[in-house]
């Protein structure tokens, strides 16, 4: 085999394990999907208040973002690759107690362990994606990202044809086997993933020099975190929410809903696919100027729109708004290079922490007015995006 075969092989090889683990991903976030997806049929069985599903994401979300920081900077010294498949068995758990919990309480410990889950399984996940990137960091957090992005799509789709369409709670049983199968693939990734790690154990020494001092680096970490609020504050208003817009505006079924919030997720993560390779390309900053900022018109004028044109602006606003992550993550993990655990699990928290607190802000806010209200507040939040420009151009440095 020549070099230039070896180097193919290698490609290859890399490129295998990135869709690896953006079909972890997807089944990870296919399951966490069905919490949201399955909330028409709480509310309906349990007699459940909208401030009452917003606590359920909120200990979902709190459970999924507080631990994955301190996990990623754990790991940065200390990688433990076997996480990855323990994480996916707290989350299979949990679904197992999605399927049969009878009362409200029951329903937030299922919350708590699908949040665990995802906890465990996002900043382990991120790492291995990069390490098996050959430096195409975008692209590869990219595809693990539209991974999930897909699963999350997915999951409501599927839900309406076997759990809705027949009011059965326990049909969320069935999807035990995706669980299963996750945690099969999770545990031959970190096989891989250890075996990486030790051939590569001499290469791990990193430059941990700043290309920012101290203070402009905490003030980029700032913007990014607002730029995280008003993506994923309005992103909530959209996951957890937009079905029973529809449904309270449109008078639509609870089917026919989940079908529309599947459009808007698939196009998430269509978004998310986009994003990433361009930001390798025409630089990081520029991609989450137009992702944020660009959703905006688009987001003010669906409050006002009727059915066809709400489903066609939340679709656009979906591939626009879901291109930044991955360029916020890769942009944070170049601001502090060495950090890759960390920076992954702190963004990954932060956008599930950001999540479950407006599911819950805005929950309240949807008992006391209504939908429709919330809507229309959510819709300014992405002009936060106007922002960006503070932000220093890191691959300019680094040139």
């Amino acid at each position: 085999m020549n070099q230039q075969d070896k180097q193919l092989y290698s490609d290859q090889l890399f490129l295998s394990i990135i869709l690896m683990v953006a079909g972890a991903h997807l089944c990870n976030d296919f399951i966490q999907s069905m919490l949201t997806a399955t909330y028409p049929l709480f509310v309906e069985k349990y007699h459940l208040t909208f401030a009452q599903i917003g606590v359920i994401s909120l200990v979902y979300q709190l459970t999924a973002s507080i631990l994955q920081p301190a996990i990623g900077f754990y790991t940065d010294k200390h990688p433990k690759p076997y996480l990855l498949p323990l994480g996916m068995v707290a989350t299979t758990l949990g679904l197992c107690m999605l399927g049969l919990a009878n009362h409200f309480y029951l329903l937030l410990l299922a919350a708590a362990f699908l949040g665990v889950g995802s906890s465990t399984f996002h900043p382990e996940a991120s790492r291995v994606a990069r390490n098996a990137s050959a430096g195409r960091f975008g692209f590869a957090q990219s595809a693990f990202q539209v991974g999930g992005n897909l699963g999350s799509s997915l999951g409501p789709l599927l839900v309406s044809v076997i759990v809705l369409k027949y009011n059965r709670q326990e049909n969320i049983l069935w999807f035990v086997v995706v669980g299963v199968i996750a945690i099969v693939l999770l545990t031959r990734i970190s096989a891989w993933s250890a075996h990486h790690l030790a051939t590569n154990r001499h290469k791990r020494s990193v430059d941990l020099a700043l290309p920012y001092d101290k203070y402009k680096t905490i003030f980029a970490l700032l913007i990014l975190s607002i730029l995280i609020f008003s993506k994923y504050f309005y992103m909530a208003s959209m996951s957890n929410y937009y079905s029973f817009y529809l449904i309270e505006k449109f008078a639509l079924s609870k089917q026919s809903a989940v079908v529309f919030l599947f459009l808007f997720l698939a196009c998430v993560a269509l978004g998310t696919f986009i994003g990433g390779p361009i930001g390798d390309r025409i630089g990081r900053k520029y991609v989450i100027w137009f992702s944020i900022l660009g959703a905006a018109p688009f987001t003010l004028a669906l409050p006002y729109a009727d059915l066809w044109g709400t489903a066609i602006l939340s679709c656009l606003i979906g591939i626009i708004i879901s291109s930044a992550f991955s360029a916020i993550v890769v942009y944070a993990q170049e601001l502090i290079p060495g950090r890759i655990g960390l920076i992954a699990g702190l963004f990954f928290g932060l956008m599930f922490g950001m999540s479950g607190v407006a599911a819950a802000v805005l929950g309240r806010i949807a008992d006391l007015t209504s939908l429709q209200i919330i809507f229309k507040f959510c819709s300014f939040l992405p002009l936060l995006g106007i922002l960006t420009i503070l932000l220093p151009d890191v691959e300019r440095y680094k040139r």
